[in-house]
């Protein structure tokens, strides 16, 4: 197939979360599968300077229509391996900006200008490009307008720039919502102002757009998929997504096993199979070593990154300083948000220095240390479209501790629930609920035994991009 993805974010390129990490890893997966792949990506500076992305060169020089005005812009695009080109949208005033979406305190004021001129961009690179795609997937909000403005493009130019649109969801909290006045610079119809087109609330949601207007709606675990639907979950889109309940489909991403594999990652001090645990020893004292902390403690080492906002739940760890004053374990948090959950958890690690360690950045490098050598991996998310750390603990054998959402839950066995194929600790994303769920990882630590046979049956499971890309093909050839 033809396949064209379209993202505000890509691994190795940029990234913020979880969602570069998906986009960049079906991609490759797609095109070794020998589908011709083609991704679309805003062209930010740490785009553009990549060293991957040296022998890009201008393949069309863009004029998009935004509202009464024309803006100039460039496709740069390279080819990173057979069967995969990468497209970069370029307009300098867009974004040539130090990160994607905003500074740490707040968004750009012009996001709505921004991802409409890229979702534009991509619309009339298709167009002029003739590339007539099977399937175009936008991801998330960013890119929530691109099934209506490809569809409206078809109707005015008479031509067929793909079979299929598939939109996917990859955390319903974040909307793209922005002031009703923004759409003049869509082009769009007046009648899709209304409530049954992008309208919500008396202002205009990229989401809603996405939701409403694809062929084929998804996100990124059958539970989160369900959980939408309820005004719990929903964000207020749930009537929305409600409407398109015969089209939507949950999949569940997978990981990219040449990146994260404890027998092969080059970011850690020694390598490890589930035949031979000795390496992750040696990680785990390096781990310590690196925070402070004696190598050589023996006991439970509770390992956390993530963005630091009330989402991830780290108030709820906050909760539990007790625990933490009761017990004799470790916990390491790796991650930048929120500035007042960070100053909390700086304040609870200068309260118990030898205990707490905050290592307040993003760090690629240190985020595969914390896999590889802690003992648990605490994600108390309210809730969790798919998450991947808790497949990356499971791959390098170390006992994901987490919520009962999402894709948390669908990919998580509990060890209580399931004594002989258990992987993992399951609880309910409250302070109470992260109480028991430590309570429980502290007494598994204390039965060598169980624990490690917990450890090494997570690290047979198979949670790699090839079986998850092979549900994506069936979707892309059940919307066709």
């Amino acid at each position: 197939m033809k396949i064209v993805h379209v993202a505000s974010e890509l691994f190795p390129y940029v990234k913020t979360g979880g969602l570069a990490d998906a986009v960049g890893a079906l991609s490759t997966t797609l095109a070794d599968l020998g589908h011709e792949v083609t991704v679309f990506v805003p062209g930010y500076r740490a785009v553009v300077d990549h060293p991957m992305a040296a022998g890009a060169k201008r393949t069309l020089r863009l004029r998009i229509e935004m509202g009464d005005v024309f803006m100039s812009g460039d496709v740069l695009s390279f080819s990173p391996r057979p069967n995969l080109t990468i497209c970069l949208v370029c307009r300098e005033e867009f974004f040539d900006r130090r990160s994607p979406y905003g500074t740490p305190e707040r968004d750009y004021e012009d996001n709505h200008h921004r991802f409409i001129f890229f979702c534009k961009g991509v619309v009339e690179t298709l167009r002029f490009l003739e590339l007539r795609a099977d399937v175009v997937h936008g991801h998330d909000w960013q890119c929530g307008l691109l099934p209506v403005l490809l569809r409206h493009a078809e109707q005015r130019h008479g031509a067929t720039l793909a079979m299929k649109t598939v939109f996917s969801i990859h955390n319903i909290a974040f909307q793209g919502v922005f002031p009703m006045r923004s759409f003049y610079r869509t082009n769009l119809p007046d009648e899709l102002m209304g409530i049954d087109g992008v309208e919500f609330y008396g202002q205009m949601s990229m989401m809603k757009a996405g939701i409403l207007f694809a062929d084929r709606v998804m996100t990124v675990s059958p539970r989160y998929a369900r959980e939408i639907q309820t005004p719990e979950f929903g964000c207020g889109l749930e009537g929305v997504i409600g409407t398109r309940a015969d089209d939507i489909v949950g999949l569940i991403n997978g990981i990219d096993t040449n990146v994260w594999n404890p027998a092969t990652d080059a970011l850690i001090p020694a390598n490890f199979t589930a035949k031979d645990l000795a390496g992750k020893a040696a990680c785990r004292a390096d781990l310590l070593k690196r925070v402070n902390f004696d190598p050589k403690f023996a006991g439970p080492v509770i390992g956390v990154v993530c963005r630091l906002t009330e989402q991830k739940g780290l108030d709820l760890v906050l909760a539990n300083e007790a625990f933490f004053r009761a017990n004799d374990v470790r916990l390491i948090v790796l991650g930048t948000g929120d500035k007042r959950l960070e100053e909390e958890l700086r304040k609870l690690a200068a309260a118990l220095p030898g205990r707490v360690a905050l290592c307040a950045r993003h760090d690629e490098a240190m985020s595969h240390l914390v896999e590889a050598g802690s003992d648990f991996f605490l994600m108390p998310s309210r809730f969790e479209p798919c998450g991947l750390n808790q497949m990356y603990s499971q791959a390098y054998g170390t006992v994901p501790l987490v919520s009962r959402v999402g894709g948390l839950a669908d990919t998580v066995i509990d060890l209580d629930a399931s004594p002989e194929t258990g992987t993992g600790i399951l609880f309910p994303p409250t302070a109470k609920g992260v109480a028991e769920g430590l309570a429980r990882a502290a007494a598994l630590h204390a039965e060598p035994a169980r624990f490690k046979a917990a450890q090494i049956r997570g690290m047979q499971r198979d949670f790699s991009w090839m079986t998850a890309a092979r549900a994506y093909e069936r979707l892309y050839n059940d919307a066709i």
